[in-house]
């Protein structure tokens, strides 16, 4: 009787080895499961990236405002017979 149990224990061990530990087991299925939530956060990132380009794009493409914006802030550039006045953060009498 006590070599049937053994027997009957080992069968049971033996059956529940590819279940948990192999090609298809859970513990795999939790790895891939942890991976496909990291890839779709990552992808969401993206595409969030990615609308916001594909704006300024259709932005730049339809006027003059967008690119007109950009000559300003960016390049630092006026417009003809325009004054530009720049304010410093600091007065000049507080600086160290």
């Amino acid at each position: 009787m006590r070599w049937l149990t053994v027997g009957l224990l080992a069968l049971i061990v033996l059956l529940q080895y590819p279940l948990w530990l192999g090609k298809g087991g859970w513990l795999k299925v939790w790895e891939y499961d942890r991976q496909l939530k990291v890839q779709r956060e990552e992808t969401r990132k993206l595409e969030i990236r990615n609308a916001g380009l594909d704006a300024e794009v259709r932005d730049l493409k339809q006027g003059y405002d967008a690119i007109e914006e950009r000559a300003r802030f960016e390049l630092g550039m006026v417009k003809q017979d325009e004054v530009f006045v720049q304010i410093p953060d600091e007065p000049a009498g507080e600086r160290r």
